[in-house]
């Protein structure tokens, strides 16, 4: 059965929708009233739960069409803010910007780093060289999980990862700040996928004009879904 049964609205406005929440620097309202001026008219509560329900399912189904990560990765944590209090956001990205992951976490520490790099390594690469910052707990998780990888810790090495966290940061301003660990987590995935979709390192819509990739891909997972 298809995982748009029993909506109200038809899957290509609800993935519509979706897509330009992750796409764009936008708002639940923001695209309440852009739907609006096409003619649904959604409450920016349901693109809310549209949002936290479809975004998993969309990685999900083009799971088997992303590209295997490089062997060369940039970890770092960046800071956000939930439900008023400031929590960490594990991401890292590959030598051909490709991000690897993301995890939301209510603390940086050893048993976070552990979560974030088994997550990562489920992607299907080991990589041969991991730069990080100095924070203590690296050495001990690269040791465990990847004895064999070159560790670089130098100040500056870590400046693509840091880059990309600036990406990320332009999507959540417009966002009157996230109530729920989970929504960090819904957001941060949302938008790597789709700075990963546009970036190439899918094998979705490949024969569409760039301008397009974004579109033709979510018009492709909504048909897998």
């Amino acid at each position: 059965m298809s995982e748009f049964a029993g909506f109200r609205f038809p899957p290509e406005v609800i993935i519509l929708a979706v897509r330009w929440y992750l796409r764009y620097a936008l708002s639940y309202r923001d695209v309440e009233e852009l739907l609006a001026e096409r003619g649904p008219e959604v409450d920016h509560v349901t693109v809310y739960r549209w949002v936290r329900r479809f975004t998993p399912l969309l990685i999900d189904a083009a799971r088997p069409c992303r590209h295997t990560p490089g062997d060369r990765w940039f970890v770092d944590e960046t800071y956000v803010k939930v439900a008023g209090r400031w929590t960490y956001l594990y991401r890292a990205v590959d030598q051909s910007g490709q991000v690897i992951d993301v995890l939301a976490s209510e603390k940086r520490d050893l048993a976070a780093a552990r979560r974030f790099f088994t997550r990562a390594l489920s992607h299907g690469r080991r990589p041969v060289e991991v730069t990080t910052d100095r924070a203590a707990f690296y050495p001990r998780v690269l040791d465990e999980q990847l004895p064999a990888a070159h560790h670089v810790d130098d100040q500056y090495a870590n400046n693509p990862i840091e880059a990309d966290h600036g990406r990320f940061k332009a999507r959540l301003r417009p966002m009157r700040g996230l109530k729920r660990l989970r929504s960090a987590q819904t957001i941060g995935s949302g938008h790597t996928f789709v700075q990963n979709i546009r970036r190439g390192h899918y094998e979705l819509g490949v024969d569409a004009d760039l301008r397009n990739r974004l579109t033709a891909a979510f018009t492709e997972l909504t048909l897998a879904i």
